[in-house]
């Protein structure tokens, strides 16, 4: 019972401190209003990064159960963009002989085709194993996954299992789907089972649509690589069994490969070695970009918010004192000093909920921003943050967190004024004002030091991606209009294809306005570019080095198309053909590595068990992301070498995008149902190359704007502040004939003093952090002494400015009026 009236009590007191401190917000909407903005941003920031974070790296293949037991399967060196490691029946050998996984899934996934009735729609699909949804414990909302004899059937096994969104929007949700007939790159499949809404598949950030047994690859890709060993095409993912760590079964699985190894040497020449990812850093999809620029984002928000609280605090110092008389009253009348301190920690925990609410509504629309940073593209991106309920927990924990932070010094220091001093006004604007003003200094110090990490932050990656973008890229972009088509899920053997292509690039020369055109099987720094296998003539490699180097297959003018200097030797040309010798065009970095000092022309290449004769040299270019530095590349003729998707290349004399009416129309021509995607000036699609570089630069740069808006304003409150306390001071130094100019100098001084105070201690946070940074810079070092120059100069201009306002304001003080003043 006693229990009970205490609870009562409690909650009562509770509630009465709540309304009290809701009336003091509401007498001061501007004070109010300021603190939840300023504290909104801050805690947006945050909760815009965690969202992303949430929806990639801590939930990185949604709809499915315990993500944590599952482990992504590399074999080989460790790469930012690898190739599928494994072969069908190397997978089959890991999956029956290792003791630690409880299951191994193989799976390739690529652009299909829906054909069949009405235009062919290009869709993402997967081959799968058998045990694909049983390991990842998603079950079909209707029919079934796959059985085990689907995977071996040598006759095929014509089923599949739709996507929930195809399942929508192709069959607008009915539930008698089960049965019916898809037809998929020209082949007829009949639907088993829906997969759950959510799913999207093995890669985050990439949405699977369909997905069909691995014993269908001839009917959907053409080659019937199941059978082949020596063809790497399988991604690997398995699920770890009870007990078994990560590292147990990567031992586990290396003495399998050795084994396998030891069987078929002739075809494992190449690294062999086995690692075991877990899935928010997987080599496979978005998040191994990912993994690392979040949490710096992530970071560098925290610094963010923290500033904003410093200047909240401070904002509540000043605010203080225009209640003093409240507090002393309160203490007069038997109140208790935790009583006061419980008080104002209400207020600045209404205040920092009322900013998490705000900063929940911005996090509803910035959470959705990260894939306004791809530039338009055919690729079934999933990379946006969500809200959901963890989004919210969080923004309710940073809310009281950041209440603590910001609430409870101001909170402790009202609460040890004096009653007595108070009501009598004594002391007050030397005693009180000056520690006051001490701490408020104290905090500024704080918001100098945490603006210039913020941004030195964004100068790094600022200078970092304008180096990128000065760097030359081995290509012209300007003027160069793309589209792509595929012609092998519309019933196209290779060699008809080749002709397509020679039809088209000779319409497309024909044309007006046309400088130059030709094909390929990627554009450069939009992640399409694919890798093979090499041996060039006479170099020995060494023990299980990787030989997998960038590999384009592009047509005759490629060189002259993109604006590539040729180094030695020619460009393709339309004679290199099915009939001719073979031929292939190496970069520079490719002769530095395996031929040094010797002339590259006329040497060999093998590559895909063909030997090519290497007819010209070409200037290294970046082909994958603007901060890599130059790799081997070989380029084949698309002609000898026929590889699909084809994206035509069209360098034209005006602007490429008017030119994209006229290049649809002319494939149309040739056939009038083929999908055309992709189409885009060339400078537009190689942003896909930097733009991991350009979220970082866009959002450091923002934080560091609203930092240095943060400390120019705390800044400038605790200087006006200091001087309004000075203000007796300064009419004694007036009338004792000092002028204007020493008082403005005077004050300046204050604010430079902490200012100073605040760069040095910021210099050597910078000094000490940004290293870290250093894997995420191009071109330019993590200590660049322009950019800490720079920004502490600026930093400096914007804290004399901020001074400057109360320290003119105070030259005006009339001494009568200020010696009158209290």
């Amino acid at each position: 019972m006693l229990w009970h009236t205490k609870r009562t009590l409690s909650m009562g007191t509770f509630i009465q401190g709540l309304r009290y401190g809701l009336r003091m917000l509401a007498k001061n909407p501007g004070f109010t209003a300021l603190a939840v903005v300023t504290l909104a941003l801050g805690i947006g920031a945050n909760l815009t990064i965690f969202s992303w974070i949430r929806a990639t790296i801590l939930d990185p293949i949604p709809a499915v159960t315990h993500t944590s037991d599952l482990v992504t399967v590399m074999r080989g060196e460790i790469s930012e963009h690898p190739t599928p490691p494994f072969s069908y029946l190397d997978y089959v050998d890991l999956r029956k002989n290792n003791r630690s996984l409880s299951g191994l899934i193989g799976y390739h996934d690529d652009f299909m085709t829906l054909t069949g009735a009405g235009k062919p729609e290009r869709i993402y699909g997967a081959l799968t194993s058998a045990d694909y949804f049983s390991v990842l414990g998603v079950r079909p909302i209707l029919g079934r996954g796959f059985l085990e004899s689907e995977e071996r059937a040598s006759a095929g096994a014509p089923v599949v299992v739709i996507g929930y969104g195809l399942w929508q929007s192709h069959f607008e949700g009915d539930r008698s789907v089960l049965g019916k007939s898809v037809q998929i790159n020209r082949h007829t499949y009949t639907v088993i089972g829906v997969a759950p809404e959510g799913f999207q598949g093995c890669k985050t950030g990439l949405r699977t649509d369909v997905w069909i047994p691995l014993v269908m690859d001839r009917f959907v890709w053409g080659p019937n690589r199941p059978d082949d060993r020596s063809l790497l095409w399988l991604n690997v993912l398995g699920r770890l069994k009870p007990g078994a760590s990560r590292r147990q079964a990567e031992a586990d699985l290396n003495i399998v490969m050795q084994e396998i190894v030891q069987r078929f040497p002739a075809i494992h020449q190449g690294p062999n070695q086995i690692t075991l990812d877990p899935l928010w850093r997987s080599p496979f999809g978005a998040n191994v970009y990912l993994y690392k620029s979040l949490p710096i984002l992530l970071a560098l928000a925290g610094v963010l918010l923290l500033l904003a609280c410093a200047n909240v605090a401070n904002l509540l110092l000043v605010r203080s004192v225009t209640r003093r008389r409240e507090i002393a009253l309160r203490l007069s009348m038997g109140a208790s000093r935790w009583r006061l301190v419980r008080q104002f920690l209400l207020e600045s925990l209404v205040l920092a909920l009322m900013a998490g609410g705000v900063a929940t509504l911005m996090t509803t629309w910035t959470a959705n921003t990260l894939a306004a940073f791809f530039p338009a593209n055919s690729l079934p991106l999933t990379v946006n943050g969500r809200m959901d309920l963890s989004v919210l927990l969080a923004s309710l924990l940073a809310a009281v967190l950041t209440a603590l932070v910001f609430g409870t010094l101001p909170a402790l220091r009202i609460s040890r004024l004096a009653p007595v001093a108070v009501l009598k006004e004594e002391a007050l604007s030397v005693s009180g004002g000056l520690h006051r003003s001490r701490l408020s200094s104290l905090l500024v110090i704080a918001q100098i030091s945490l603006s210039l990490l913020l941004l030195i932050c964004a100068g790094l990656f600022t200078r970092s991606l304008e180096i990128a973008r000065r760097a030359d890229p081995g290509f012209d972009p300007n003027h160069v209009m793309l589209a792509s088509y595929e012609l092998a899920p519309a019933g196209y053997s290779e060699e008809q294809g080749i002709e397509f292509s020679r039809q088209l690039l000779d319409r497309l020369a024909a044309l007006p306005g046309v400088q130059s055109v030709t094909a390929a099987d990627f554009s450069p720094l939009s992640f399409t570019i694919h890798s093979d296998s090499v041996l060039p003539e006479g170099y020995l490699p060494r023990p299980h080095e990787d030989m997998e180097i960038d590999r384009a297959v592009v047509g005759p003018d490629y060189l002259r198309t993109l604006g590539t200097t040729l180094v030695a030797g020619r460009d393709f040309s339309i004679h290199d053909g099915a009939m001719s010798q073979p031929v292939a065009m190496v970069n520079e970095e490719f002769v530095a590595r395996y031929w040094p000092g010797l002339d590259p022309l006329g040497r060999r290449v093998a590559e895909g068990g063909t030997w090519f004769k290497v007819v010209g040299v070409v200037h290294n270019g970046k082909y994958r992301r603007l901060t890599y530095s130059p790799t081997p590349c070989i380029f084949l003729s698309l002609f000898q070498a026929y590889n699909e998707p084809v994206i035509v290349h069209v360098r034209v004399a005006g602007d490429p995008q008017a030119f994209a009416p006229t290049l649809e129309k002319s494939i149309h021509e040739l056939n009038a149902d083929l999908p055309v995607f992709q189409v885009m000036p060339l400078n537009a699609s190689m942003r896909m190359g930097s733009i991991f570089e350009r979220v970082a630069t866009t959002f450091v740069g923002v934080f560091g704007l609203l930092a240095l808006a943060l400390a120019s304003v705390g800044i400038y409150g605790v200087v006006a502040y200091t001087t309004r306390q000075r203000t007796h001071e300064i009419g004694v130094r007036m009338a004792l004939g000092a002028r204007r100019g020493h008082v403005l100098l005077l004050i300046l001084r204050q604010g430079l003093g902490l200012t100073l105070a605040g760069l040095a201690i910021g210099f050597g946070l910078a000094f000490g952090l940004t290293p870290l940074l250093r894997s995420s810079l191009y071109g330019v070092a993590a200590t660049d002494l322009a950019t800490y120059s720079f920004v502490g100069a600026t930093l400096c201009l914007v804290a004399l400015v901020a001074c400057y306002i109360p320290a003119r304001r105070a030259t005006k003080v009339e001494p009568v009026m200020a010696l009158r003043y209290e």
